[in-house]
């Protein structure tokens, strides 16, 4: 449904835009080669990604572009297959919206900086908030799981509404 030279030709002619190129099955081990090929060629500093899913391919492409020396963070893609090619019928209007979703993508890809991942010590532990049976049957599966449970009521007593009753159906047995 999408012109996809008709979108490498307009982007070609962005700001800030070194190299574009339509490659298909990009996602594939010769794809993400003249993917590492074109950085190292053009010496790029920024990847836009005009394919399929992010949700499906965005690791696939991060780990290209890393390979090939750049943070894995300075990449950015436009979902132009789920958004585009398969909801519109008119082959001139998903052209134009792969072009601008392309466009924003390249307008994002401006402003990335390069991240490091780091790992953060959790400590096990959870917060109940209410002592009612709820909180209460909450606080005792979360300690039984192995955690450390805080457990925090704003009233004087715990119990709830179920500490208000004098017996329960269907035993009739006292509720407290």
């Amino acid at each position: 449904m999408v012109d996809v030279k008709a979108v490498v030709e307009a982007v070609k002619k962005l700001h800030g835009v070194v190299f574009a190129t339509d490659l298909q099955y990009s996602c594939s081990d010769l794809g993400q080669g003249s993917i590492r090929e074109a950085i190292k060629t053009h010496s790029l500093d920024r990847v836009v990604v005009s394919s399929c899913s992010p949700r499906m391919h965005e690791t696939t492409f991060q780990k290209c572009i890393e390979g090939a020396g750049l943070n894995r963070y300075l990449f950015e893609m436009a979902n132009i297959r789920e958004q585009v090619s398969w909801v519109t019928v008119d082959k001139e209007e998903a052209t134009q919206k792969a072009i601008h979703l392309t466009e924003m993508a390249v307008a994002k890809a401006v402003n990335l900086s390069p991240l490091e991942p780091f790992k953060s010590p959790v400590e096990k532990r959870a917060l109940v908030i209410g002592g009612g049976i709820s909180g209460i049957q909450a606080a005792i599966d979360i300690s039984l799981a192995g955690y450390k449970v805080t457990l925090v009521e704003r009233l004087p007593s715990i119990g709830g509404r179920m500490a208000q009753l004098e017996k329960t159906f269907p035993t009739l047995d006292c509720s407290a």
